[in-house]
């Protein structure tokens, strides 16, 4: 395994993050494909044992039963001191007013119940999910200050908004002292990459440490057009993201595989060395629903792409409809 500064701190992240969307209790969420604990378990202490150390969760993956499951394997597996344990805030996890969003109320409620899941008394990074916009950036910041300041969080980081958005936030905090964002957790890989016009230079400049979701494009890009999953035909949210382009997307689903096939190795070490390659990104969340698919994650940290072979994956790409940012 590598590690890498996460952005410009002086924290450790291994240089691949497992993404625990998939870990949950089913009959609590909308994915009939997530794993139960029994074997999520696996996964889990398999990646601990090739070598990361960086996890990622939120209150809102299977109604914070992500958190619980997460929380009782790295307890059971490995030293609260050697992980690096992610989570976010903002959707909704219980009905009525003031059941969701980034209020002052929601903030400081929501992380001690994530602590609380989780089973520690602090958070190495704690993320805005989405962008609130019914409640002013600045009582946002401040209350994510305050959650540092009392010791529940080490670092602040924010997720899928526009670059406006994140360029703001980070204005407030610096103009009022308080803590500022060190990460940005977007949607990024070879099929969607609108991020690179305005977030990817905007984090660039501000040191800030990329961690992207989906870098597979829920697998999209590993896999033919023929071919099905449970999660490729139940995920909702796969098929926002991607139906309406798959069949442009689908030139460079080829073209990741023509490259694959000439080195002998699999699609994903082609799709993450890619992304592994690209300048402010530190790990890119990579999620797992069996143990294979976690080791041959691993081998695209070995593995480097030609300067000819990136301009051939990315010639294909056409502007595709900004998604993440809602």
């Amino acid at each position: 395994m590598k590690y890498v500064k996460l952005g410009n701190t002086g924290l450790d992240v291994s240089q691949l993050c497992l993404g625990c969307m998939s870990f949950g209790v089913a009959e609590r969420w909308h994915h009939p494909w997530i794993l139960d604990e029994e074997r999520s378990r696996p996964i889990i202490k398999k990646a601990l044992e090739v070598g990361i150390n960086f996890f990622d969760t939120a209150n809102v993956y299977a109604d914070g039963t992500s958190e619980e499951i997460i929380g009782r394997a790295l307890k059971d597996y490995a030293s609260r001191d050697e992980i690096v344990l992610a989570t976010k805030v903002h959707g909704r996890m219980q009905q009525g007013p003031n059941g969701a969003g980034l209020s002052r109320k929601a903030i400081i409620s929501e992380i001690d119940k994530s602590l609380k899941r989780l089973g520690t008394d602090y958070v190495n990074l704690y993320q805005i999910h989405r962008w609130d916009y019914t409640t002013p950036i600045e009582e946002t910041m401040e209350a994510l200050h305050d959650v540092v300041k009392a010791g529940k969080a080490r670092y602040i980081g924010a997720s899928a908004m526009y670059a406006w958005q994140f360029l703001k936030a980070i204005h407030v905090a610096e103009k009022h002292g308080w803590t500022r964002f060190v990460s940005m957790q977007n949607h990024l890989n070879l099929i969607y990459r609108e991020e690179e016009r305005e977030m990817m230079p905007l984090c660039k400049e501000e040191k800030i440490g990329v961690i992207p979701y989906s870098p597979l494009a829920s697998g999209r890009l590993l896999r033919d057009c023929s071919e099905t999953t449970l999660r490729s035909e139940t995920d909702y949210m796969q098929k926002k993201k991607y139906d309406a382009t798959a069949d442009i997307d689908q030139l460079v689903v080829e073209r990741v595989a023509a490259i694959a096939d000439k080195h002998g190795i699999p699609r994903i070490h082609i799709a993450l060395a890619w992304l592994l390659q690209k300048e402010s990104v530190s790990a890119p969340i990579i999620g797992a629903t069996n143990v294979d698919q976690l080791q041959e994650a691993i081998g695209a940290l070995s593995f480097t792409l030609s300067p000819e072979e990136i301009v051939s994956l990315e010639e294909l790409y056409v502007p595709h409809h900004v998604v993440g940012a809602v």
